[in-house]
């Protein structure tokens, strides 16, 4: 078996309204999907992560500097791309673009993989740990037309109606300034109730003091994770805040490949580490990373945002995942669900995975797919549709 083409096909519609995070406001959703075709017939589908126009700048390091140098090579040896591709790229691109490029097309190489061996990516990986993951949803963005104490009330409600889709935690983001936004934090657990899990995601935004006033209030709310409170360079902001704060400090979705997690995890500042598999390098890395991760037991909970492909792709890893430490009532990890507006992940497939219906028929769980590779297959005349012109 050959690989023949390498297409990236970049989907973008308008979105329904203005929504933002602390770096910026975006009306426009975006998709980056890599189809790799064989000599054979057999097709795979992946995911590069990046918005707009990186994902037309990450086309085309996909098709002018990846297909040609593995055009020809036989997509089951995907160790043997990975290296080649990473170690032509290293001088150019270790981390960044390059490395979510490369993301998409090893994951289009494991649904091949699959696909020949008639086994979702869980059983190539060695089986599934679990047949279903809890699911948190993600909601309660920035708006530009609204002020603190309007933004404020509607998180409270947009809190609520998660906790009531389903969902067994949900997470906000944050991105005003300290005070405004530990005001914003107050509301999401007015909203849900004592009792309900809620996350905090601030996208890097604050200085070390600041993270420090707002995750001395998320203590006090009981909130159970601060995702990305400081920029992913500052190392030593995240170990102090994790000594110093009891609320649990996550991140790690902007570090790319082995040696930068490695760096991370030696460093002890994270207490939860959430690898996006569609930008740090694919499955193939994803997997030596979550292997760093639990050698450094420290728990995964994968960062998780795009289309169906990457929503299929992480459930194959979540599934896969095996239970750390262990014992009778392990740790879980779950799967994070976007709610606001996405037509890449609701409609993109020809059977779609309709996890807002599933979380309210099962108990707030997703069950993992099991057809062979991802265990899904995107609708060609969708992407047609969406598709941006090159």
């Amino acid at each position: 078996m050959k690989i023949t083409k390498i297409t990236s096909h970049v989907l973008q519609y308008d979105m329904p309204e203005t929504l933002g995070y602390s770096q910026q406001y975006y009306n426009k959703r975006t998709a980056h999907l890599v189809e790799v075709t064989t000599d054979e017939g057999v097709t795979g589908w992946g995911e590069c992560f990046g918005p707009g126009a990186i994902a037309l700048a990450n086309k085309g390091i996909v098709e002018g500097v990846i297909a040609p140098m593995i055009l020809g090579m036989d997509p089951m040896d995907r160790d043997v791309i990975w290296h080649k591709v990473y170690n032509l790229m290293r001088d150019h691109g270790q981390k960044g673009m390059p490395m979510q490029s490369l993301s998409g097309v090893d994951i289009a190489l494991w649904d091949i993989a699959g696909k020949v061996a008639n086994l979702p990516i869980h059983k190539l990986i060695g089986g599934a740990h679990r047949t279903s993951v809890p699911a948190y949803g993600y909601g309660m963005m920035l708006r530009p037309d609204m002020d603190a104490t309007s933004m404020a009330a509607l998180f409270k409600d947009e809190a609520a109606a998660i906790r009531d889709m389903g969902f067994l935690a949900t997470k906000m983001k944050t991105g005003l300034g300290p005070k405004p936004d530990v005001a914003l934090c107050q509301a999401v657990r007015d909203g849900v109730g004592a009792d309900f899990k809620f996350m905090v995601d601030a996208n890097h935004c604050y200085t070390t003091s600041d993270a420090f006033y707002v995750g001395r209030a998320l203590d006090e709310l009981e909130a159970y994770w601060f995702e990305e409170p400081v920029a992913p360079e500052d190392h030593d902001g995240y170990r102090e805040l994790r000594a110093g704060l009891r609320t649990n400090i996550s991140g790690g979705e902007a570090e790319f490949g082995r040696w930068g997690w490695r760096a991370i995890l030696e460093n002890r500042g994270l207490d939860i580490a959430q690898p996006e598999v569609c930008a740090l390098g694919g499955i193939s890395e994803y997997l030596r990373v979550l292997a760093l991760c639990h050698a450094h037991f420290t728990p995964v909970i994968n960062h998780v945002w795009g289309s169906a492909i990457a929503v299929a792709t992480n459930l194959q890893l979540l599934a896969a995942m095996p239970p750390m430490p262990g014992g009778l009532h392990p740790w879980e990890p779950m799967l994070e669900f976007d709610t606001t507006d996405n037509k890449f992940r609701d409609n993109l497939l020809t059977e779609p995975l309709d996890i807002q219906g599933q979380v309210k028929a099962n108990g707030g769980r997703v069950a993992i797919p099991q057809g062979a590779g991802l265990g899904v297959e995107p609708d060609r005349a969708f992407i047609e549709h969406y598709a941006v012109a090159a």
